[in-house]
């Protein structure tokens, strides 16, 4: 949030994310969603806010991140669901028919993006969605994917690192 006015004065658009990722890496998962429901209700009403990142559990399971999914309080077109790599694809095929933009978000053994892993796996996520000339069948936001070696070679809309200040 303190980042909010950097995003828009020079953004044309910008996406707010949780906070999840800074919570993992402290080892201090949040509980209460309440506060980030309510800046991203303020933040909806800016025209220039693309979309808010659905709260979620990093290293959890599929059933913790449905859950924060269906306690999701705005509208789908706002919000962008995470589907973690240590996921289903069969969860990533279902996000990705349910939602207009999905954020991918490496976690468990494909945490580190850009690994030889890490595309396997990428590419196992995309076999199992994009149609034959590789397009997706809704927006993909690729979570701490704003390195030109990976955005370049996937189908995203969008990416992000780890905060605006870098």
């Amino acid at each position: 949030a303190d980042q909010l006015p950097i995003a828009l004065d020079v953004c044309q658009s910008f996406a707010i994310d949780n906070g999840a990722f800074s919570a993992w890496k402290k080892g201090q998962p949040i509980n209460d969603w309440a506060a980030y429901y309510d800046w991203a209700a303020s933040c909806k009403l800016v025209p220039s806010c693309d979309f808010a990142v659905v709260p979620d559990v990093i290293d959890g399971s599929e059933s913790d991140n449905d859950q924060l999914l269906a306690e999701w309080p705005l509208p789908k077109w706002f919000g962008a669901p995470v589907w973690h790599m240590h996921e289903s694809l069969t969860r990533l095929q279902r996000l990705c028919r349910q939602f207009p933009r999905v954020a991918l978000g490496s976690s468990g053994q494909w945490s580190t993006p850009g690994t030889a892993d890490w595309w396997d796996r990428m590419g196992e996520a995309m076999d199992s969605i994009c149609d034959k000339d590789g397009m997706p069948p809704c927006k993909l936001h690729g979570l701490r994917m704003l390195n030109p070696t990976v955005f370049s070679h996937l189908p995203l809309s969008s990416a992000d690192s780890c905060n605006v200040a870098r």
